[in-house]
């Protein structure tokens, strides 16, 4: 079993991956990308099966950022491999910007996804 990544590890992995995003990505991500130590729950997580929050996007008065959750990574994915890690890291800030990017072109497109995807799970 691999050893999970140390939070110092793991923003070194995020900036690695945010390095490959273009700059152009960032056009008024006013917050940039913050990693939080701590894990998230969702607000609709259910006893026995809980639903962690990996990734945010948000809006608001202060302007637009991404938050990345490294507890949540731990508590999901302890014993993956690094480069397994790396990938599910990656899938979850790209995800993000996705986000950010509607959001700028007044689009909804992966929110309704979202939506959809929390229905199944609540129909579970």
């Amino acid at each position: 079993m691999s050893k999970f990544p140390s939070v110092d590890e793991f923003h070194e992995m995020l900036n690695d991956i945010s390095d490959e995003i273009p700059q152009d990505f960032f056009k008024e991500l006013h917050g940039g990308v913050v990693l939080l130590e701590r894990s998230k729950k969702h607000t609709h997580s259910k006893p026995g099966q809980p639903l962690y929050v990996m990734g945010q996007y948000r809006r608001d008065q202060m302007g637009r950022q991404i938050f990345i959750y490294y507890g949540s990574f731990r508590q999901v994915y302890r014993g993956l491999s690094r480069a397994k890690l790396y990938e599910k890291v990656k899938d979850v800030l790209f995800h993000e910007f996705t986000h950010h990017l509607e959001s700028l072109a007044g689009e909804r497109g992966l929110e309704k996804d979202d939506e959809e995807r929390m229905r199944k799970y609540l129909n579970r």
